[in-house]
């Protein structure tokens, strides 16, 4: 049980090097990359909410595949879905460049793109 313990801490801690991330790159003016940690933000976080109930991990990026699961738990989780819905749209387009043409229809994500998605990774503020 220690074991398993420590393996949901462990991704809680590259959630939060990932939040780290996003901020400190969006004091660089790196949007795109600020988005992608945000999503990795929340990814994370809820695999380590499903690591800490003893759930196998569904080999997944899609952040609303990862709530609906999380919210079999824990209906508390539903209150996060808009969040999901937001950051899952920078997974593809922010990771690699030939996904970008078409992925986001505006183009790539700019400075409030970028703070919308801090503020929607970060949900403890």
């Amino acid at each position: 049980m220690k074991g398993d313990k420590q393996r949901y801490l462990n991704w809680l801690a590259f959630a939060e090097e990932d939040l780290n991330s996003a901020k400190i790159l969006l004091k660089g003016k790196i949007y795109n990359q600020v988005c992608f940690h945000a999503q990795q933000t929340a990814e994370k976080s809820l695999k380590a909410f499903l690591k800490s109930k003893g759930i196998s991990l569904p080999k997944t990026h899609n952040l609303l595949e990862l709530i609906q699961i999380c919210k079999r738990k824990s209906t508390t989780f539903g209150q996060l879905e808009e969040n999901c819905e937001y950051l899952s749209r920078f997974y593809l387009p922010t990771r690699y460049p030939d996904a970008m043409v078409g992925s986001l229809p505006e183009g790539l994500p700019n400075r409030e793109d970028a703070t919308r998605a801090v503020n929607k990774a970060d949900t403890r503020a």
